[in-house]
């Protein structure tokens, strides 16, 4: 499958055309029919990208939009999933508002579908960088190019050290470097005596990276570091 797409569209006919041409096109197709199902499903699935219907039952296209966008207590999904909103109008003044609300593209109804299976594509191309760019470890995602960090979708902030560290610790998801050769490939030590440096910046990396009690940066005493992936 190219991509997965959460197709949240309150009309059988409409859902059912589109879910059969994503489908044929390559993509993995998540139907749902209204507001909470769509959100329900951004959870669970973690969609690539997520089409809304304006007119969603209990909460509207730009209510998804937003609850994605702001999450919610208690609930993981990715924040920075790309959304299209399919609108009955195309005013101006909408298109501006719904920008504003958080969507990447907004397209009218009715529309030709292959206008809008390029728009997908074309979101998808930007959004996604290509794979030696990016590290997917379990929930945490590395963007080379950018140097942002995400964990479950949310973004983190990691000093230049912190960063170096993490990506050398991802080379190699769950194998255990040793103190040593962290301290000699992340911060080019020679010589490398008695010191809390690697030590100070594992647990910071480690504060910054954990959900919910849960914890990647692991150290294994007396020997190093290892990133635990699950």
């Amino acid at each position: 499958m190219e991509a997965a797409v959460l197709l949240a569209e309150p009309e059988a006919a409409t859902r059912g055309f589109l879910e059969r041409h994503l489908s044929a096109d390559g993509f993995e197709v998540l139907g749902a029919q209204a507001g909470l199902e769509a959100l329900a499903l951004a959870e669970l699935a973690d969609p690539d990208l997520v089409l809304l219907d304006e007119t969603l039952p209990e909460y509207g296209g730009l209510d998804v939009c937003t609850r994605l966008r702001e999450g919610e207590p208690g609930r993981r999904w990715n924040r920075q999933v790309p959304v299209i909103l399919l609108a009955e109008n195309g005013d101006p003044v909408d298109r501006v508002r719904a920008f504003a609300r958080g969507v990447d593209d907004y397209v009218s109804k009715p529309f030709h579908y292959e206008e809008l299976l390029a728009r997908i594509r074309a979101i998808l191309r930007r959004v996604t960088p290509p794979s030696h760019e990016r590290i997917d470890i379990g929930d945490i995602t590395i963007d080379r190019p950018t140097r942002r960090v995400a964990v479950a979708g949310e973004r983190v902030t990691l000093a230049g050290r912190e960063y170096e560290l993490l990506l050398k610790l991802a080379s190699d998801p769950d194998r255990v470097f040793t103190k040593e050769e962290l301290l000699r490939e992340v911060w080019g030590y020679r010589s490398l005596g008695r010191t809390r440096t690697l030590d100070s910046h594992a647990s910071r990396l480690r504060r910054k990276l954990s959900r919910d009690g849960r914890e990647y940066v692991i150290n294994e005493w007396g020997v190093g570091y290892r990133l635990v992936a699950d």
